[in-house]
C-alpha cells in the first residue's frame, strides 16, 4: 500500500499539480547553472518537488549529495555524472532518466563536457524541509 500512495503522490505531481513557484535556487556549482521550481508538494513529511536545471557547456553542479531520493529525465544535452571514486558511473544523453540514491555516502557531481545547455527535469523527493543538495569537498579528483 505504501508504494501505491507513493507513487500515485510522484504520479500526481507529474500529471497535474502546478503550484506557483515563489522563488529560484542555483545549484552549487560552475557560473550559469541554475535550477527553476517548477511545481512542489508535501505528502505525508516528504517534499515532492520538480525542478528545472540548466548547466551550461563546461560547466557543473559542484560536488554534493541529496537527503532524498532524486529522479531525472535529460530533457536536452549529455549529462556525464561522476561518483566519488572520480570514476564516471554513467552518460546520460538527451531522453534518459535516471537515478540519485540519499546519503553522504553518494556524493557525486555532474557535469556538461558537451557544446550545448544540459536541461534536466528533476523530480525531488526530501524529507520535508530538507535543502535540494548538500555541498560536499571535492574527494581529490583533478576536477569540479
Amino acid at each position: 500500500m505504501h508504494n501505491i500512495t507513493r507513487m500515485g503522490a510522484i504520479g500526481a505531481l507529474f500529471i497535474g499539480l502546478s503550484l506557483p513557484a515563489g522563488f529560484a535556487h542555483a545549484t552549487p556549482g560552475g557560473p550559469g547553472v541554475t535550477g527553476k521550481v517548477i511545481a512542489q508538494s508535501t505528502v505525508a513529511g516528504r517534499d515532492y518537488i520538480l525542478r528545472e536545471v540548466t548547466i551550461p557547456p563546461g560547466q557543473a553542479t559542484g560536488w554534493h549529495f541529496h537527503d532524498g531520493t532524486l529522479y531525472a529525465y535529460v530533457k536536452q544535452g549529455t549529462l556525464s555524472h561522476f561518483a566519488a571514486t572520480c570514476k564516471s558511473d554513467g552518460v546520460h544523453p538527451q531522453g534518459r532518466f535516471l537515478e540519485e540514491p540519499p546519503g553522504a555516502d553518494h556524493v557525486h557531481i555532474g557535469r556538461n563536457l558537451g557544446a550545448t545547455d544540459v536541461v534536466l527535469e528533476v523530480l525531488y523527493v526530501l524529507p520535508h524541509g530538507a535543502p535540494f543538495s548538500q555541498d560536499a569537498p571535492n574527494p581529490g579528483c583533478d576536477f569540479q
